[in-house]
């Protein structure tokens, strides 16, 4: 690995959503910054979309550890895969609020202890946010069953807040007519977009220096363009081919990396040919090393 050659503590570009590498782009922060005030002011339903890549998933991680830190005011619920029966999202929910159910607990007896519980919450003043990662892989069914228990409320509000982090195919499926209900319940929405060129190299920056790099430039102005153009500032792709690049340049003995490790290493990572192969041609013809 190349580590030591780079003088780094740990890896810079792993995919795994990490917060301590989260990167406040301007999508990212507004996103984290609409959950909050909409938890805030109590809304039933939140969606957030993104393509595949772009970060809802460090989102939706970053949300919650806003929401552990005031303990004393909210209680939440991650639900990392919603594609399951409505009875068994009612589990899960259930588990993560540590209600005791059990395993032959019908329907009613889900929401009655669900309802218990959220009023407990209520009387103790504490909001509770169910997030849901992967949200266009819920059936129509399931999301029915999310509508129904978004009911539960007093007079004065909802006992129940939730969370939907999805891809765009999450609004194409919202736009059912059979779920036009729930789909009226949705009060704030964001979607999260790709970085631009200037955020690419502040990205790039800011992830090295979290790894512990503190020596000269890895990454040129101009290589950092390039590394923008071909993973079309998606950062997850980012992040895979600027982790070949720096495999390649260590390879080479490298101490910084040129636009010829970023050329093979979006040409050995198909997602990244399509959106950028046009970017490489150029480059091999006119960009320097």
């Amino acid at each position: 690995m190349y580590l030591e050659h780079f003088q780094l503590r740990t890896a810079p570009f792993s995919i795994t959503p990490d917060t301590a590498f989260a990167f406040a782009s301007r999508t990212q922060q507004d996103v984290l910054n609409t959950l909050l005030l909409a938890v805030a002011d109590g809304e039933g339903f939140i969606k957030i979309t993104g393509e595949v890549g772009t970060g809802k998933t460090l989102a939706c991680r970053r949300f919650l550890a806003a929401l552990a830190q005031r303990p004393q005011e909210y209680e939440s619920a991650y639900i990392i895969n919603p594609c399951v029966s409505p009875r068994s999202l009612l589990l899960a929910i259930g588990h993560e609020l540590s209600i005791e159910l059990p395993a032959d607990a019908r329907s009613h007896e889900m929401l009655e202890a669900l309802n218990t519980r959220l009023l407990a919450s209520a009387a103790a003043d504490r909001r509770v946010v169910v997030c849901i990662d992967e949200a266009q892989t819920i059936s129509a069914d399931t999301l029915e069953a999310l509508r129904l228990i978004s009911n539960l409320e007093t007079e004065k509000r909802k006992l129940l807040q939730i969370v939907l982090f999805g891809q765009p195919e999450l609004d194409r499926k919202l736009a059912r007519p059979e779920l036009r209900q729930l789909t009226s319940r949705i009060t704030f929405q964001c979607q999260l977009q790709a970085l631009t060129a200037a955020e690419t190299e502040r990205y790039l920056v800011h992830r090295l220096r979290v790894a512990g790099h503190t020596g000269a430039e890895l990454f040129a102005p101009y290589v950092a363009r390039l590394l923008h153009r071909v993973s079309g500032g998606i950062p997850r792709l980012l992040n895979i081919v600027a982790h070949k690049s720096l495999l390649l340049a260590f390879g080479e003995g490298a101490l910084r990396v040129g636009t010829h490790h970023v050329q093979a290493a979006a040409l050995d990572t198909p997602s990244a040919n399509a959106a950028g192969l046009l970017a490489v041609c150029a480059a091999r013809m006119g960009l320097s090393a």
